[in-house]
């Protein structure tokens, strides 16, 4: 008889509308940033996997773009691809809403989950946010009768309040099986990638809606000197007024971005950097699938 314990490992995607805190709630059910935030909608571009382990239990967790009903451009439709394919052959599905708000946007995740083979969580997240606290249960009871969850739980993800109750609900639907990464693996993202994310978060937090969402960072220099990591990244804009803005006046708003992200990347990799931002515009970039791929995000 075998003395090795029974382990489980199982896929988790964390889907809903954009801005709603699905990456806020991955970061704080890992305690690690794997996730890039920022209060601007569809921060979130690529599914991301963030790796939770402890003891014998693994779970999967896939942070998805927020779904969206306009898809003017490739990348918005990429965006809806990622999320759509990240809802299939999980074992269970988080559908992250705001609050009491219930949108279009909601609706439209709502119904794409109506054919998902998984069970389904409604997390209902920034509930300290709630002016009348009274107006919870009428809502949660209301969803309910409407989606046909499996649970419902309310949440605050930034707060880290009840993410324990929901960490033990998920783990009942995590099937037993060997784990898929090492222990210590946070991400399947390579260096590289985070990096990237890194840079473009500094970019949204910092610009907010002066720089639209045409904006993408690819890293052209990733070599160890030594003790120093030497990282370089481009950041692609469509236009030049949006280069004007993002370097700022006299190259001051950049090299605050450079700072802030080198002390994140520095965090990350535990290693002494030195990082180079460049900014070229790429008028049309993202409307074409061609450079959406080149760029990485690959077609689904």
């Amino acid at each position: 008889m075998s003395d090795q314990p029974v382990t489980r490992c199982g896929y988790v995607a964390i889907v809903g509308r954009p801005n709603v805190g699905k990456s806020t709630l991955l970061n704080h059910m890992l305690g690690q940033k794997v996730s890039i935030t920022s209060r601007k909608p569809q921060t979130t571009r690529n599914n991301v996997t963030g790796i939770k382990t402890e003891g014998a239990d693994q779970i999967i967790f896939v942070d998805t773009p927020g779904l969206h009903k306009h898809e003017p451009r490739a990348i918005n439709r990429y965006m809806n691809r990622a999320a759509g394919a990240a809802m299939k052959d999980v074992d269970l599905v988080l559908f992250v809403v705001d609050r009491l708000v219930w949108s279009e946007e909601d609706e439209l995740v709502a119904r794409q989950l109506e054919n998902s083979r998984s069970s389904i969580i409604l997390v209902v997240n920034k509930v300290d946010l709630l002016e009348d606290k009274n107006k919870l249960l009428p809502h949660l009871q209301e969803l309910s009768n409407r989606l046909g969850v499996a649970e419902i739980i309310p949440l605050s993800a930034l707060r880290g309040s009840n993410l324990d109750r929901l960490e033990s609900i998920i783990l009942n639907y995590i099937p037993e099986g060997m784990h898929m990464f090492d222990e210590d693996q946070f991400t399947d993202r390579s260096a590289r990638f985070m990096v990237a994310e890194i840079v473009r978060e500094k970019i949204t937090r910092q610009l907010g809606d002066e720089l639209p969402h045409q904006m993408a960072v690819e890293i052209e220099q990733y070599e160890q000197r030594g003790p120093v990591l030497h990282i370089g990244a481009v950041i692609l804009v469509e236009r030049e007024g949006q280069k004007r803005i993002l370097i700022g006046n006299k190259g001051d708003r950049i090299k605050q971005i450079g700072q802030q992200a080198r002390l994140d990347m520095e965090k990350l990799l535990d290693s002494k950097i030195m990082l180079n931002l460049w900014v070229k515009v790429k008028s049309g970039w993202s409307d074409d699938d061609r450079a959406l791929r080149s760029l990485g995000y690959d077609d689904l």
